[in-house]
């Protein structure tokens, strides 16, 4: 299992995940509906430049919304067309893109650039 922090203050973005698959391919979502996450929560998956981490939008705790509010464009949610459109909460560098409207996909790109991954703790492990 893995954890990834902000790669300037540390601060962790996620929660515990683990690799995994998208649980579907590519599909438009219907009407003003926001489709089922992409990713299962509690895995992550790199995409395929290795310049992205795709996670479900549950998985990132440890982000909150750009302060810009041109950044958090949509009508049912977040485009995410914008530019990155979350922050780390600890320091506010920008370190992630939410797309979560009716017709993107329903997850959250973390930048590889802007984070550090680290292995979680294992219990009663020192």
């Amino acid at each position: 299992m893995s954890v990834f922090h902000c790669g300037i203050c540390q601060q962790p973005l996620t929660g515990e995940v683990a690799p995994g698959q998208p649980l579907r391919g590519p599909e438009p979502p219907v009407g003003h509906e926001v489709v089922s996450p992409r990713m299962a929560q509690g895995t992550f998956k790199v995409n395929f430049n290795a310049s992205l981490l795709i996670f479900h939008p549950d998985d990132v705790p440890g982000t909150a919304l750009h302060p810009d509010s041109r950044r958090l464009s949509g009508c049912c949610g977040l485009a995410g067309q914008d530019g990155p459109n979350l922050v780390c909460s600890g320091c506010g560098v920008e370190v992630a893109t939410k797309e979560s409207d009716c017709w993107t996909g329903n997850l959250v790109a973390l930048i590889a650039s802007a984070v550090a991954e680290g292995v979680a703790p294992r219990p009663g492990l020192q």
